[in-house]
């Protein structure tokens, strides 16, 4: 090892962080420059020919035809580069990857390229005291950890790819029809609708687009699959919207089932009644039945809410309740749901309340304005339950209607 020894050079081992390595002080062997012959030449120019023609055959077999939709097709390269994309967030990609760091940061191979790593630290440093070539040393060692870690989940990538053909085959069809569809009624997404949602993602992973372009491919994928994703998903969206946007009715009962379901904060109020039929002190099956008859006699004349009180005191044993706007998280289920699904003006069949048999009456419905911001999102939400069941119908038939020839 060289002729100015130092401290550092005298040491005879090292820690390493990733695994402990001793270090011989043995002298290093410097490399052997080789001169090619003619034979070398000659046998490196017919692999660059064979490295050249596989290139050419993967092209070639990479840009023939999947599938045609409708006489419109889908490469191999394009599913290619679907299943890239969907390796990147593939499920069980992350337990893989960790298994591979694990075992790589085992392996021999690592512990002797850490071994060579120090070496040509010591040898490009003469002169620096342990500290300082451990310092360096560690830099190395993370840089060289992050390679590790960026083959693994490379590797683990590489194993579930194949087994994602079908999904990628599959998605690939069902955006060519959506797109084709939306070709056909005008409403396809525009490059900049489309650019501006990736541009959105890109910020938010605090690039900009070229940068967030490198960062795909980087990973295997690069924009444009995505790109084509967005275009799919938006045109699809202005498909449903212009055939079916003026099907979609939300009615006031199913909002305030929806906001009323939603939280026990909610300000959707109920204006009720109830008609409580007393128990005698004895209770038993003939009381109650006969309670329960009288409950329904009185709900065949009921005609409205203005004359409750008086049905009540035909009743005998009965006690009048004008409850009044009551929030209807205040009303105990199932008589809560069974008021949101009644009509305005509408008597409930009888039930057993604690105290008596129960005819409740809805009189009237209001939501408090402090809840609007929930009511829009329950609207919303309603909204686009209702598209995506249309949604997928219109899917179902232009797939069954579909020209699709697997090559």
């Amino acid at each position: 090892m060289s002729d100015a020894p130092t401290k550092v050079m005298n040491s005879r081992s090292y820690v390493l962080i990733a695994s402990t390595v001793l270090l011989a002080t043995a002298p290093l062997m410097s490399p052997q420059a080789t001169a090619a012959s003619p034979a070398s030449n000659l046998a490196t120019n017919l692999s660059k020919q064979a490295n050249t023609q596989s290139q050419f055959i993967h092209r070639v077999r990479s840009q023939g035809i999947a599938v045609l939709v409708n006489d419109e097709p889908i490469t191999n390269y394009e599913v290619d580069q679907r299943q890239r994309y969907l390796g990147l967030s593939a499920s069980g990609i992350q337990k893989k990857a960790q298994a591979n760091f694990k075992s790589l940061i085992k392996s021999k191979s690592t512990n002797d390229r850490l071994r060579a790593i120090l070496r040509e630290i010591i040898q490009a440093n003469p002169g620096k005291s342990k500290q300082q070539i451990l310092a360096i040393f560690e830099r190395r060692k993370k840089a060289y950890a992050k390679s590790l870690q960026q083959r693994a989940v490379a590797n683990a990538r590489k194993s579930i790819i194949p087994g994602l053909r079908k999904k990628a085959l599959d998605e690939l069809i069902v955006e060519r029809l959506k797109i084709q569809e939306a070709k056909r009624l005008n409403v396809v997404a525009g490059k900049e609708e489309v650019e501006k949602i990736v541009m959105g993602i890109a910020q938010r992973n605090k690039m900009d687009l070229k940068q967030f372009d490198k960062h795909m491919k980087s990973m295997g994928a690069g924009i444009n699959t995505m790109k084509t994703r967005f275009k799919a998903m938006v045109s699809w969206r202005n498909v449903i919207r212009r055939q079916f946007g003026h099907q979609i009715a939300i009615t006031s009962r199913d909002l305030d089932r929806a906001v009323a379901t939603a939280n026990a904060d909610d300000k959707t109020e109920l204006n009720v009644q109830r008609i409580t039929l007393l128990f005698a002190k004895n209770l038993g099956q003939k009381e109650l039945a006969r309670r329960l008859q009288q409950a329904s006699t009185l709900r065949t004349k009921f005609t409205g809410c203005s004359m409750t009180g008086s049905l009540a005191k035909q009743a005998g044993g009965a006690r009048f309740s004008n409850l009044g706007p009551t929030e209807a998280s205040r009303i105990p289920e199932p008589t809560r749901t069974m008021l949101i699904n009644a009509t305005d003006g509408e008597m409930l069949p009888p039930s057993v309340g604690t105290s008596g048999v129960e005819l409740w009456v809805l009189c009237g419905r209001k939501t408090v304005e402090a809840d609007k911001t929930k009511r829009d999102a329950a609207t919303e939400e309603l909204r686009q339950r209702e598209f995506q069941v249309l949604a997928q119908r219109h899917l179902n038939d232009l797939r069954r209607d579909a020209h699709i020839e697997y090559r």
